[in-house]
């Protein structure tokens, strides 16, 4: 990901949704060495930010409501969480959750675009998202999964004026000439049962190792490390309870 501070349209923050709080501190602490801290405010419940050194990079939540998957969610930044929630339901999204203040730290949304896959609108007020990307340990790339590609290049660039960037292989998302994500066509050897969603991928100093500590604390690897060209490489995991996300070596300049 290109983009070093959060920008209005593109990814700002990244949340891990899961039914073992405990076990999911323990589980990337040790991978990506983070330090986590909760919010001790009972009206928080149980909200917690995941920190590489001094700068905020992701979050644990316990899960909400029954029917929330225990998954990695994807935030984009925008300027008025209302005024983008009614563009996501004219572009045929719908909004599941708010808008809505969290504290003063800003206003945020949950929605589900047109092919069924589940993001949020962050926008910010004393809280602009995460201190750091591309580092090891911080978002390095999001990427889009989903049955409806076209419909989805339709609803995301009308939302977020996004640009696109595609090629015979693969559709990369972008902003000002900045490429921060892509897009990935669920074929036939993606099970049915698995939804439409945005994965985050983490930066990592070395895939390989990233991945063989994954297996070790009792995770999966999904997908095997792979090199992307020369220049970059990276792999699909899955944590032990379940919640899938991706590792990237960020060498592509």
């Amino acid at each position: 990901m290109k983009l070093d501070e959060p920008v209005i349209g593109g990814p700002c923050w990244t949340e891990l949704g899961t039914d073992d709080m405990e076990a999911a501190k323990r589980f990337y602490t040790e991978l990506f060495g983070w330090r986590a801290e909760t919010d001790p405010r009972q009206e928080a419940g149980g909200y917690t930010i995941a920190h590489q050194g001094d700068a905020a990079v992701a979050a644990l939540t316990p899960l909400y409501q029954e029917s929330q998957p225990v998954a990695w969610n994807v935030s984009f930044a925008v300027r008025d969480a209302d005024a983008t929630a009614r563009e996501v339901t004219g572009a045929g999204g719908t909004v599941l959750v708010g808008p809505m203040d969290v504290f003063d730290v800003g206003r945020f949304a949950v929605a589900l675009d047109p092919t069924g896959a589940a993001f949020q609108l962050w926008q910010a007020r004393s809280f602009p998202g995460a201190g750091l990307f591309n580092a090891p340990g911080s978002l390095g790339w999001v990427e889009l999964l989903t049955r409806a590609p076209e419909r989805a290049k339709a609803f995301y660039t009308t939302v977020f004026g996004w640009s696109v960037n595609a090629s015979e292989h693969y559709t990369q998302w972008g902003l000002d000439g900045e490429d921060f994500g892509g897009m990935v066509t669920m074929d036939d050897t993606f099970p049915p049962e698995v939804p439409p969603h945005w994965l985050p991928y983490f930066a990592v100093g070395d895939v390989d190792t990233t991945a063989s500590a994954t297996t070790s604390a009792g995770g999966t690897v999904l997908m095997e490390p792979r090199s992307l060209g020369a220049v970059r490489r990276i792999a699909v995991l899955r944590d032990p309870r379940g919640a899938m996300f991706g590792v990237y070596h960020p060498t592509d300049g």
